[in-house]
């Protein structure tokens, strides 16, 4: 994992999970959501955040608005920002009704705040953020990779074309988001893609790499006849 270019980024809101990916070399930011957070039974946005940022001080870590209103975007995203230097503020790229924020966007890229900007599905969506980002500011740009592969789309065409875009602004960041398997850390990583975020799930995948596909194999196999064993199915 050491020998790799890209930025691993933990994904989720479940405060003891992210401490503790915090502590590990090769976890360089951490990101969260609203749907994470409510996944998590978090109640208080301000409180939980401000909380997690007392003990993760130096990694990014990226906090979204959750307002469909962009006046409102806005205020929130000022707000969200001034919790802490190495804070990310997440602005969806459009909001619920399909109204882009491309406004609200270079406004803030202005003003030097830290944006990761999320939700990004279509090349279309990455030329328009080209036009309206600051390049002396940083930013992310989160393409929801895994979710444009669930369309049956493979998504390095746009990772590829973004990467390239960006190239000679080491200020703006391109994020393969939606990550689905371990596999996917790779593929971004020969892409030249900057930065991933992986759920706690698929980070503890980390052990299976270069692992024996022979053992593999019969260890998959004990589980199958383990797991029948128990039952105690009969034919």
């Amino acid at each position: 994992m050491n020998k790799l270019k890209i930025k691993i980024f933990a994904d989720g809101a479940d405060e003891k999970h992210m401490l503790a990916l915090n502590k590990l070399p090769y976890i360089k930011g951490l990101t969260t959501n609203p749907s994470l957070m409510k996944k998590a039974g978090i109640k208080n946005y301000s409180i939980f955040a401000k909380k997690i940022l007392k003990k993760i001080k130096i990694k990014p870590i990226s906090f979204e608005v959750f307002s469909d209103k962009h006046k409102e975007m806005y205020r929130q995203a000022k707000i969200i920002s001034s919790w802490g230097k190495n804070v990310y503020v997440k602005i969806p790229i459009t909001n619920s009704k399909g109204k882009g924020c491309y406004k609200i966007i270079k406004k803030l890229s202005d003003e030097k705040v830290n944006l990761n900007i999320t939700a990004i599905f279509t090349m279309s969506q990455v030329k328009n953020l080209k036009k309206n980002l600051n390049p002396k500011s940083k930013s992310i740009i989160s393409i929801f990779a895994g979710r444009i592969a669930d369309t049956g789309r493979n998504p390095a065409n746009i990772i590829i074309q973004s990467v390239k875009m960006f190239s000679k602004n080491k200020n703006i960041e391109i994020l393969w988001a939606s990550t689905r398997e371990l596999y996917n850390i790779f593929e971004a990583n020969n892409l030249k893609c900057q930065i991933i975020t992986v759920t706690p799930d698929i980070l503890k995948k980390t052990k299976l790499i270069n692992y024996n596909l022979n053992k593999y194999s019969i260890d998959t196999i004990k589980d199958f006849y383990n797991d029948a064993k128990a039952v105690g199915y009969k034919i």
